[in-house]
């Protein structure tokens, strides 16, 4: 039968027809292919051999680098085969299934080389081998071509997909899923399985975090897939804090010259993990590059795609360079039925089978006779099971890409029902009739409804499934040295982005080359209490580290900022852990304060002496002299001053805070308002008092105590507003001291407590001013040089306090401000009282009253 589109598929043949003058000149062997009669026939285009030599090679020629005359026999892609056999026998004995009408099939094995797809793509077109181009030798109420299942690398299926969009026949690729085979135009009639990219990179990606490998190489095929990955994947690693060591492309053509070099072999020691990309048949055209060098001990993480297992050398040989690897697998339910399929598989049975001869031969080690290249099959067991088979040359279990095939083959079964279904009422379904007037490209609404991509660009999803499942597979060597897969892990990327990876680490073995988890990363790993920092001019993966400032930590390893402590917490010298702060205060047990509480409480005792002194010698002229009720007054809030200090020592609390500067400040304020009465007296009594007047002399009295209590006044005034607006209260330094806490008194309002200070200052300043101007008077029992000098020690201490004050911090200002409080009270003591004392204590004989009241009448009116 003349088909009814001619021109596009002469303009392939014309094609080939000019490099070999012929159709039969493809330089591949012609096959029959494996061929089963049915009223409907599937065909299938599927990889079990890799060849060379004789110009047998990879694609077209012999331009890839495999010894002559060496063919490689993928036993395990058999699989495939029988998982089409298998589907197609369960629909065939199904009764509810295409109204009694069968399936059949025709399978071509295309190996590698997508000529040879091409030319059998036109076998199924034309139901003969070799192809008659453009007419179709079948019957035509019989072994109508429905549909085709093929191939296993996106070459093969974009080769043989290019024929059959011609005549618009469904095809169905059980290879991995491609992006670039969506051309609605070159592959109109290709439908692929889905697959999220996108989960199986952020599988990689977790798996790579998992294991803190950060310092990765990328090995691709050379082609627009392997750029998309690299593409894709580069900014995936780049986002979670990953790098790219080196990005390796596997040419689709390499030559021997380019095989063993020494930038090849610089480039994977750079890293110790790689991550592959690419199918079966870019594994063979990277494996035969790489051994012809040594091992680099690389851990390579890949997809079930890249099989190690299928690898023609010996298993020592692939475990050595390809041992403790890591690959991803979609999760699959399996083939029900297909595992006692399997068990029952045997040459007798399927005699037409021109596949399961060389395959039978090879898993059974049959004699090989060279100078005929063919196997003794005869002398083997015909009558084996390929149960019996070692797992490293044949796997019971069915394959991902084997589930794809049997997927696929339910689908256009499924699709062939429904096409069959709408005829039913209708007209009387005969075979004859209905098998003469379909034709493949009827199927396309149906197929479009399945769990498939169209080359449209169109996803049709029945039942969607919101996850995406991977299982997680290392390549160990089991009892008696066996290779093989075994499921570690396994990976879940929900559509939201949920993600969630479960590793069985202590299942995993590392192959030959380590001993425990390998490391891969650019720069050694910071430990604790380092930060990293980046290299000029290199990936953010490389940098140095260096140690955390103070106060900070670096509690995990490869921290890129260092942690603050809490305030109530500071670094340990490793700086790696944050440690309680020891909260401590000027205590009383502590050495400093019991020194200062020593001195206050020795200081109120001897003012407390001379207090009882004074008292005991009230009627004599020292005493009597410029106000003993005044020198009492001193000597009292001088007591309470020394007492006051002790209210700075011990844990502060919002009553202590309160009472001890305002406190302070008030009974300072008295004792230096009663020293400035003191001056004010002795100038008044020198200067303007007439000799025997009591109201002058009694003004004077009064003025000086209306001096006191107006200078201690407004102290409280001040110290009221402060108590008022913005009081003490208790607060906690921690800056003060490494590791510690210091309890101590917020001031509150700072203007107010230097206020207190300024007015103290204020009053001794005055003082000090008028007592040096009386310094000249007659100078005995004459306190103003005595006043003059313990002002000057006074004013001495606090200017010198204020800048001290304000460079210290922690319980150092609080001893400051006691030893300055007992300090100063100590000069007014020293400097006013003990010159009196002494002159009571050791001169008590001497008595010069007379000639002092001649000189000073107006004291003797001074009570």
């Amino acid at each position: 039968m003349k088909s009814p589109v001619v021109f596009p598929l002469l303009v392939v043949l014309s094609f080939v027809s000019q490099e070999e003058n012929s159709i039969l000149s493809l330089n591949v062997p012609v096959s029959p292919g494996y061929y089963q009669d049915g009223d409907f026939i599937i065909g299938g285009l599927f990889s079990l051999r890799v060849t060379s030599g004789d110009g047998n090679g990879f694609g077209f020629g012999n331009k890839f680098y495999i010894p002559d005359h060496v063919h490689v026999d993928l036993t395990k892609h058999y699989q495939h085969l029988l998982a089409m056999v298998f589907a197609i026998e369960k629909i065939n004995k199904d009764q509810n299934m295409l109204f009694n009408m069968s399936l059949g099939f025709h399978l071509f094995n295309v190996d590698f080389i997508e000529m040879k797809a091409v030319e059998s793509s036109m076998s199924l077109l034309s139901g003969k081998s070799p192809p008659v181009p453009n007419y179709d030798c079948r019957s035509k109420k019989r072994n109508k071509l429905v549909a085709v299942v093929g191939g296993i690398s996106t070459g093969i299926t974009a080769q043989s997909s290019q024929v059959l969009s011609l005549y618009n026949v469904p095809q169905i690729s059980y290879g991995p899923f491609d992006h670039n085979l969506r051309n609605r135009i070159q592959f109109k009639s290709l439908y692929q399985f889905p697959m999220n990219p996108t989960a199986l990179y952020q599988g990689i990606i977790q798996l790579l975090l998992h294991f803190g490998w950060t310092w990765v190489g990328l090995v691709f095929p050379d082609d627009i897939r392997g750029e998309m990955f690299l593409r894709d994947m580069t900014q995936e690693m780049a986002s979670n804090g990953l790098c790219v060591a080196f990005a390796e492309r596997i040419p689709e053509f390499p030559v021997e010259a380019t095989i063993n070099n020494q930038h090849f072999v610089e480039r994977y020691t750079f890293t110790n993990v790689s991550v592959v990309f690419g199918d079966t048949y870019s594994l063979l055209r990277f494996v035969y590059k790489l051994f012809c060098n040594m091992p680099f001990g690389n851990i390579w993480v890949t997809t079930s795609e890249w099989d190690i297992t299928l690898l023609p050398f010996g298993q020592k040989q692939s475990y050595t360079y390809f041992g403790g690897g890591l690959s991803f697998s979609v999760h699959m339910e399996g083939i029900p039925g297909f595992n006692g399929f399997l068990k029952n598989v045997q040459p007798a049975k399927y005699p037409h089978d021109i596949f399961i001869q060389d395959v039978w031969s090879i898993l059974f080690e049959c004699p090989y006779l060279y100078q005929h290249r063919i196997r003794l099959l005869s002398q083997c067991a015909q009558n084996g099971s390929l149960a019996t088979r070692a797992l490293h040359v044949w796997d019971m279990n069915a394959s991902h890409q084997s589930y794809k095939v049997y997927s696929a083959v339910n689908a256009i079964a499924q699709a062939l029902h429904e096409e069959l279904s709408l005829r039913v009422g209708e007209e009387s379904l005969e075979r004859d009739a209905s098998i003469a007037s379909h034709f493949p490209w009827q199927l396309h609404p149906f197929l479009q409804k399945r769990h498939l991509v169209k080359s449209t660009g169109k996803e049709k999803i029945v039942n969607e499934k919101i996850t995406t499942k991977f299982n997680i597979f290392n390549y160990q060597s089991l009892l008696n040295d066996i290779k093989a897969h075994v499921e570690v892990g396994e990976f879940i990327f929900e559509s939201g982005g949920v993600q969630h990876l479960s590793l069985k680490d202590e299942l995993i073995m590392w192959g030959e080359h380590y001993n425990e988890t390998p490391s891969a990363g650019c720069s050694k790993s910071c430990t604790v209490g380092f930060r990293k920092t980046a290299l000029e001019g290199k990936p953010f993966c490389c940098f140095d580290c260096i140690p955390c400032p103070e106060g900070e930590i670096a509690n995990e390893t490869d921290m890129n900022q260092c942690v603050k402590c809490l305030e109530d917490q500071y670094p340990n010298d490793q700086r790696n852990q944050c440690l309680p702060k020891i909260m401590t205060f000027l205590s009383h047990e502590d050495p400093l304060g019991a020194v200062l509480i020593s001195m206050a409480i020795g200081l109120s005792v001897l003012t407390a002496l001379i207090l009882e002194l004074f008292i005991e010698y009230r009627d004599t002229p020292i005493v009597r002299a410029n106000n003993r009720n005044l020198s009492y007054l001193l000597l009292v809030s001088l007591m309470l001053c020394f007492f006051c200090s002790l209210m700075f020592i011990g844990q502060p609390s919002p009553v202590t805070c309160i009472l001890r500067q305002t406190f302070f400040g008030v009974v300072f304020s008295v004792a230096v308002s009663a020293i400035l009465a003191k001056t004010f007296i002795v100038v008044v009594a020198f200067k303007t008092v007439k000799p025997g007047s009591k109201i002058q002399m009694w003004m004077v009295t009064r003025f000086s105590n209306a001096i006191v209590v107006t200078g201690s006044l407004i102290q409280v005034c001040i110290c009221t507003v402060w108590l008022g607006t913005s009081p003490p209260f208790p607060d906690m330094d921690t800056q003060s001291e490494f590791g510690q806490i210091i309890l101590q008194c917020n001031e509150g309002s700072p203007a107010a407590f230097y206020c207190v200070l300024g007015y103290l200052g204020f009053l001794a300043l005055l003082s000090l001013i008028i007592a040096f101007l009386a310094r000249r008077l007659p100078d005995r029992f004459n306190e103003a040089k005595l006043i003059t000098f313990s002002m000057l020690v006074f004013c001495s201490v606090w200017i010198c306090f204020i800048p001290t004050y304000l460079s210290i911090k922690g319980k150092n200002m609080v001893a400051l401000e006691i030893f300055s409080i007992l300090t100063s009270g100590a000069g007014l003591l020293c400097c006013i009282f003990l010159p009196k004392c002494y002159v009571i204590l050791l001169r008590a004989d001497d008595k010069p009253r007379k000639k002092l009241l001649e000189q000073i009448p107006a004291i003797r009116q001074i009570k």
